[in-house]
């Protein structure tokens, strides 16, 4: 493989130039996991592709997850054994692509009494789970005694505890897994555009034939028109939407359901691991530590408001609240603990008599009589087969219409960018040696531990830029180093598109957001030349988005 290529916003001219003035065999619309999984499949077996966004990479339901790539345990319940084989067998793939941002993580399941899980049919279930996952060596499932689970987790309930299931999953950040997709697509010659909103189609012969696309950034609004032999529509929650435009919403339909996750201090809820647990009506949840904080989610309810303005509401943080101090009885939380949140929308597929808890979450392909093809459903997990078996329909069809044969999917092959190692234990030696050349300037474990499970070996430039810098604060010349990274190869436009995509320091360290924000403006007005109102208009979002994050309204009307 070539050494990887990064994408510079500051050639979005000449990538519009490109979009407009050249033909594509694939435009896919939809800058999520979905969409960049399949602009890898596709570009990697020799198709030219081009992919659209019409706001930032993984804005919308792919920086929304719970950040885990897991087998799906609950699904198991359901008899649900295609899905947990699939995405179960799927995490170690994921990990060997990307071990510095997919990382081994062990996962407590508390037994208590009168709760989901009896301690045989969890042994059971847990067994066929590693069966079906094809889990090997030391992630085998294990059986743990009431003693042996205070031990690992001294905050479960002594009064109702029986013991606890033990197993492995993995642990991610969905949006940088995202954007190393759609990365390492562009070293295969895809075309990658974010802030670009598809309009319309066109049509030749009553065949979809290409899309009028609108650029967001542009002042004056400009449209362009790309040409196309195949449309795939990965659009998550707006699917529907684009199935209008195209007169072909019939049939199925998408069932939105929102996810909501609560972020804490660690010192409030220190759970020394991850923990997947009852709540009260019958649901499970998982608390989740990462770095200087725990996080918990999530809710699931049906959702039927304004897909761009998703909001963690009153009602949804007193019900993580009161499911985590049922828990773990000595943590007492309350709603000024919270220091962060994230909510987002889960393209189900609608059926009838289901509740939200209750819908499938697999993956659903639907092509209209104008050749429109969308892809909906599924789990961050399956991002790869999704993508897989989206482009062997292009693939078939390329062979029937045009005569074309295209190579198989390769994708379990092609490290994502960052990932120059191995095994897992060479990004544990690669966080010493990061710490120890910033250790000095009164950096912490941390910050090494942050940049290496976001970036990988990127962070080689990241450090050469940071060295640069002559602030005095060695944060802020971090922080500017990042920027200077994701302005230049991550097509970052905004300080959004850097605290919440690209850096995760939104939910993660919101205190580094507050600090920082104003050397961050100053940055992207020199690199974009902004103006006065664009710096307000960045700022106002800003502080919207830390007020939305961080304190909560009555569910809207």
């Amino acid at each position: 493989m070539k050494d990887p290529v990064y994408f510079s916003n500051l050639n979005r001219k000449d990538t519009l130039k490109k979009l407009e003035n050249e033909s594509f065999d694939l435009v896919i619309i939809g800058g999520g996991i979905t969409g960049g999984g399949i602009a890898l499949d596709a570009a990697s077996r020799g198709l030219k592709v081009a992919l659209l966004e019409k706001d930032d990479f993984a804005s919308g339901t792919s920086s929304k997850s719970t950040k885990l790539i897991h087998g799906g345990l609950r699904y198991l319940k359901q008899f649900d054994f295609w899905l947990v084989k699939e995405v179960g067998s799927e995490r170690a793939i994921v990990h060997k692509l990307a071990p510095h941002l997919v990382l081994p993580e062990k996962m407590l399941l508390p037994l208590i009494e009168g709760g989901s899980y009896g301690k045989w049919l969890t042994s059971i279930g847990l067994k066929v789970y590693d069966i079906l996952a094809q889990v090997t060596g030391d992630d085998k499932r294990q059986m743990l005694d009431k003693k042996q689970a205070l031990k690992l987790e001294p905050l479960l309930p002594k009064k109702i505890l029986n013991g606890a299931g033990y197993y492995a999953e993995y642990r991610t950040d969905d949006a940088r897994l995202t954007i190393e997709n759609i990365k390492a697509s562009l070293n295969y010659g895809a075309v990658a555009l974010n802030y670009a909103k598809v309009t319309d189609f066109i049509y030749e012969e009553d065949q979809v034939a290409g899309v009028v696309v609108k650029d967001v950034l542009s002042k004056e609004g400009d449209g362009i028109t790309i040409k196309s032999k195949y449309v795939i529509s990965a659009a998550g929650p707006w699917v529907d939407e684009l199935r209008t435009i195209n007169q072909s919403k019939k049939g199925k339909r998408l069932h939105l359901t929102k996810g909501v996750h609560l972020v804490f201090p660690h010192e409030k809820l220190p759970v020394k691991q991850s923990v997947y647990f009852d709540i009260p009506d019958g649901r499970m949840m998982f608390a989740i530590p990462r770095g200087k904080i725990t996080y918990v989610g999530t809710t699931d309810t049906n959702y039927n408001l304004d897909k761009d303005d998703i909001r963690t509401d009153l009602a949804d943080a007193i019900y993580l609240i009161s499911a985590v101090n049922n828990m773990f009885p000595d943590i007492n939380l309350e709603m000024e603990d919270i220091i962060s949140s994230w909510a987002g929308l889960r393209p189900l597929i609608h059926e009838e008599g289901k509740s939200a808890s209750e819908l499938s979450r697999k993956d659903e392909i639907f092509t209209s009589d104008t050749g429109l093809i969308s892809i909906a459903g599924g789990k961050l997990t399956g991002y790869r087969k999704m993508a897989e078996r989206v482009v062997n329909r292009i693939a078939k069809k390329l062979e029937e219409d045009h005569n074309i044969e295209i190579k198989e999917c390769h994708t379990d092959t092609i490290p994502l960018c960052g990932n120059d190692f191995k095994k897992y234990k060479q990004v544990k030696k690669y966080i010493d040696e990061v710490y120890g050349q910033i250790k000095e300037d009164g950096l912490s474990k941390y910050d090494a531990w942050y940049l290496v499970t976001n970036y990988g070996k990127q962070t080689e430039r990241i450090l050469s830029d940071y060295a640069s810098f002559k602030n005095k604060d060695a944060t802020l010349r971090m922080i500017r180093a990042e920027l200077k990274f994701g302005i230049e190869h991550e097509m970052v436009a905004s300080p959004m598109d850097f605290f919440i995509r690209r850096t995760g320091r939104l939910y993660f360290d919101i205190d580094s957001v507050r600090g920082y924000l104003k050397p961050v403006l100053e940055d992207l007005r020199k690199a974009y030349v902004y103006d006065d109102a664009q710096i307000l208009a960045f700022t106002e979002q800003m502080e919207e988005e830390l007020e939305l994050h961080s304190n909560f309204s009555l569910e809207r009307e």
